[in-house]
């Protein structure tokens, strides 16, 4: 196994082995369950190579003949969470099916992955100069920014204010808030003496929409707690621009509309060209990739002259709901999701997100107390409640630098109010929470091999951001132990930190988008 130093540090692979893809064939749930053999698995180079004693999960050891039996009850209800090379084969190619299919004109309307065209075509050059202001709405707090560039440095200043949208903002009137975030623009504006000129801007809109052009995008629906009316079915830009054209003192030209992974993948090509692929991976999940323009048959309006490629959004948190990661999933993750608000709904991202990691460990640390593996059999009154035990747990026990310290798994447990767990209980508390963590990475990366293998290029870079991958200990090195057993042999990859694509991502858009239509024009 793997140990690398600096987690935020790139990695590139080079592949030096035979091939262990198995062709094109996209495997069905039964011809998988029996795909459950070794095979011969690809040599590669790392520099600085050392052994990972993170890198699977460890099961307690037994002191006394009553742990040894519990132990082997441990086993049985965590072995679904041990993914075999099979099994990881077999999703990547099934999450390449169904990002083809959401390409299709015949196929997108069944397929879970849409594959939504963003219609940015360009990438971020390095050339790109000027002041770009950003608008950012994904969640409880509202973002504006100032971005400014400088051609040939790559370098990025940023200023940004932040604003908390209030509940009754959410629930209220749609003008209500686009006029709440115009007068937070005015108001950045103002103390930052930016009034007296045009300036060109990017509005990163983290919410599902089906985009028409690069400027023009619709609600399909709200989420995150949103419930304005008169926006569903609306075109988002141009309820923004209706607000910006209130405020005479304004003279700005929104330019592009992107959602966050769109914007991480953006944000990662101004400082590295080789970036074709943006994974967010916090609360929720998704993917943007940069597509042949030739394989996306949703494509609307004209199409650019000399544009070969265009930005994709995947929207991949929807992959297996009609079924496909059926073969992976344990009672805890059916029992999860029948009591999430959206059953049926998002099965991957359920598997392999912030939002839900900590739930699904909580199902079975209630299950193995019930069992007697816990607490010698004692309920505990907060995670029996729902939402009791957050991924930021995880992290924080997985985060201890021993499997023989529990500094920080006995501060999770203070705060649980569990005062009567011994060395052994909290042993069998952290492998469940690595059995959790160790199988969402692995899954994410399949997710990301699908990707890189569709891209094809010699040397790819992905761009990564959100809360789980910036903040879980191992995850990173995990996800690329199982990317790289899965990338075609021709390919040299990194995974990068990218942070806040979100913020400069929806200015460097603007920025490209301004420096296109100029080219048009001219």
């Amino acid at each position: 196994m793997l140990k690398t130093e600096g987690r935020n540090r790139s990695l590139s692979f080079t592949y030096t082995g035979s091939s262990t893809h198995m062709g094109s064939k996209i495997l069905r749930q039964p011809d998988a369950e029996h795909l459950i053999q070794p095979f011969p698995i690809k040599e590669f180079k790392e520099e600085n190579e050392e052994v990972d004693d993170f890198a699977l999960p460890c099961l307690p050891s037994p002191t006394n003949p009553k742990e040894a039996k519990q132990i082997r009850i441990l086993e049985q209800i965590t072995s679904k969470f041990h993914l075999t090379d099979a099994h990881l084969m077999h999703i990547e190619k099934r999450m390449l099916d169904e990002v083809n299919r959401g390409l299709g004109k015949a196929t997108n309307r069944t397929a879970n992955v849409k594959s939504f065209v963003t219609y940015v075509h360009e990438i971020p050059s390095g050339r790109e100069s000027g002041q770009y202001l950003a608008l950012d709405l994904g969640g409880t707090n509202f973002r504006v920014i100032l971005v400014e560039l400088e051609a040939g440095s790559r370098s990025v200043k940023m200023k940004a204010c932040k604003h908390e949208v209030s509940q009754k903002l959410m629930l209220g009137p749609g003008e209500d808030l686009f006029d709440f975030m115009t007068g937070c623009l005015v108001e950045f504006m103002k103390d930052h003496d930016l009034h007296g000129r045009k300036y060109h801007l990017g509005f990163t809109f983290s919410f599902p929409t089906r985009q028409r052009q690069l400027d023009r995008a619709e609600l399909t629906h709200w989420t995150k707690g949103y419930k304005n009316a008169g926006v569903e079915g609306q075109d988002v830009v141009t309820l923004l621009k209706r607000s910006i054209n209130k405020r005479p003192e304004l003279d700005i030209q929104v330019e592009a509309i992107l959602n966050d992974t769109t914007g991480c993948l953006l944000a990662c090509a101004y400082k590295r060209p080789e970036c074709a692929i943006g994974i967010i991976l916090g609360t929720g999940t998704n993917a943007s990739y940069v597509e042949d323009m030739n394989h996306v048959e949703l494509y609307e309006g004209p199409r650019p002259r000399g544009c070969k490629s265009v930005v994709i959004n995947t929207e991949w948190g929807a992959f297996g709901n009609t079924g496909s990661l059926d073969i992976i999933r344990t009672r805890y993750d059916h029992d999860m999701d029948s009591n999430s608000l959206n059953p049926g709904k998002q099965v991957y991202e359920k598997l392999i997100s912030g939002m839900y990691l900590g739930e699904l460990t909580r199902y079975i640390l209630v299950h193995a107390i019930e069992l007697g593996i816990l607490f010698d059999g004692e309920a505990q009154t907060l995670l029996s409640v729902p939402g009791g035990f957050p991924t930021k747990y995880i992290s924080e026990i997985e985060a201890d630098p021993t499997r023989s310290t529990f500094t920080n798994i006995k501060q999770v447990m203070l705060e649980l109010d569990i005062s009567v767990a011994t060395d052994f209980d909290l042993q069998v508390v952290r492998y469940i929470c690595e059995c959790v963590s160790t199988r969402a990475a692995y899954l994410a990366g399949a997710g990301v091999a699908s990707l890189i293998n569709k891209v094809a290029r010699r040397r790819v870079t992905v761009g990564m951001d959100g809360s789980l991958y910036k903040f879980h200990p191992h995850l990173d090195r995990r996800m690329r132990s199982a990317t790289r057993r899965l990338v075609s042999d021709c390919i040299q990859f990194e995974m990068v930190l990218s942070e806040d694509g979100s913020g400069r991502g929806a200015a460097l858009a603007a920025a490209v988008a301004e420096k296109q239509r100029k080219k048009f024009i001219d």
